[in-house]
């Protein structure tokens, strides 16, 4: 068995030739021994595992020391992945990797098995976005750190489409110094010929998933997202959530449709009910958690509030810019609620995002935030502390006023 995996695993990298590396993995070192990876499907998580065992075994893909293992693979089906990470460590195996772990049964306590069974093997793993380390009949949480892998940001669709080495910031420091990292960018780019303001409109619509470059037509990438989307519903989630039928299936189509039409999206449960027709509010939230758990939608809450459990959320959004496109008559994809959706895809994954009572969004609770085009005004959040415009259709920023493209380059 080991002999034929080995042989899928050099026949898979050397089909993998990518030099770009993704932030990611200068973010994470992936050192510890018990490592999951979740993340939204077509954000690269295939892709950065290739580069984290290439790198682990520094380039020779004849070493026996890793093994990678797509454990939907027809050749794996039907095997025991316990069975699998004995032999290999009895080959004298140090890292194994397992791909798309979501898809086989009982992956939590197989994989719990492996990690207290042979304590010299490093394990990393990757998954859908909804897969609950913490749930289930053998909680990882003590012993797996969990990383959530993301689209790509501004700067990385940059860096991937035009081969440029490009500076990242922090929140901190770009609300200190954004007029002097602007202008550091902008020479940048124009030394290549780029102007920033393009680049950031073809993002929007055609640059938060690494594909884009196989799909270099915009409705052909469009159209893949939007598979990647019912793929995600019908089978990720379904494998997570095995008590969804057929017709939830297709609730959570519907319900996703609906918040897609009016995103942002201020719920009205006895509505939505109606719409979707399910019986009780607790299976709508249940509903809206899945779609949020996929990495669908992106829910938002009140300031000094959490949407712990099944709370109602204030306000959902599509979780990146694309997708509205991909969902959406492109005729009725709202420009605001587009720049919105840049920010909160910028900002979330290492900052908490509320609702304030003045302005768009709240920052860990301390920086308020007014996004809006380049003639938007103070008016909404004027007099308010830590305040702040992020301005689309604009290079440079002044003050307070800063450019909404440069939270793409955030860490």
């Amino acid at each position: 068995m080991i002999e034929q995996l080995i042989r899928l695993h050099r026949t898979i990298l050397n089909s993998q030739h990518h030099a770009f590396k993704r932030y990611f993995l200068m973010k994470h070192s992936l050192e510890n021994r018990f490592s999951i990876i979740i993340g939204q499907r077509g954000v690269g998580k295939t892709t950065m595992l290739m580069q984290y065992l290439s790198g682990f075994v520094h380039g020779d893909i004849t070493s026996r020391k890793a093994l990678y293992v797509p454990v939907d693979h027809f050749s794996v089906v039907g095997h025991s992945i316990f069975e699998i990470a004995e032999e290999f460590v009895n080959y004298g195996g140090e890292l194994l990797v397992l791909d798309e772990i979501h898809k086989y049964p009982d992956w939590s306590g197989e994989l719990k098995s492996i990690h207290d069974s042979f304590p010299g093997l490093k394990l990393t793993v990757s998954g859908s976005s909804a897969l609950e380390i913490h749930k289930g009949t053998h909680d990882l949480s003590r012993r797996a750190v969990v990383y959530q892998m993301t689209g790509l940001s501004f700067r990385e669709f940059i860096e991937l489409k035009y081969h440029l080495d490009l500076p990242v910031y922090d929140l901190e420091s770009i609300l200190a110094c954004h007029e002097e990292y602007s202008q550091k960018i902008i020479r940048a780019l124009a030394s290549k010929g780029l102007k920033v303001l393009p680049e950031f409109r073809h993002y929007l619509r055609h640059g938060y998933f690494p594909y884009f470059l196989e799909h270099p037509d915009e409705g052909t990438y469009l159209k893949t997202l939007e598979q990647g989307l019912h793929t995600t519903i019908e089978s990720d989630l379904l494998s997570i959530y095995p008590k969804l039928a057929g017709a939830s299936i297709k609730k959570l189509k519907l319900l996703l449709s609906v918040i897609a039409r009016s995103a942002p999206f201020t719920p009205d449960m006895k509505r939505l009910k109606n719409v979707i027709e399910v019986g009780d509010e607790r299976t709508l939230k249940n509903y809206l958690k899945y779609l949020e758990d996929g990495k669908a939608i992106t829910c938002l809450s009140r300031q000094q509030k959490s949407i712990r459990g099944l709370e109602k959320p204030e306000k959902i959004y599509l979780n990146n810019p694309n997708q509205a496109f991909a969902i959406c008559d492109h005729e009725t994809v709202n420009e605001g609620t587009l720049r919105e959706m840049f920010f909160i895809c910028m900002l979330q994954e290492r900052h908490r995002v509320a609702l304030p009572p003045k302005g768009d969004f709240i920052v860990n609770d301390r920086h308020v935030f007014e996004i809006g085009g380049k003639s938007k005004t103070f008016r909404q959040i004027k007099g308010i502390p830590d305040a702040y415009l992020a301005l689309d259709q604009i290079e440079y920023g002044l003050d307070t006023k800063i450019p909404l493209w440069l939270f793409g380059f955030l860490y």
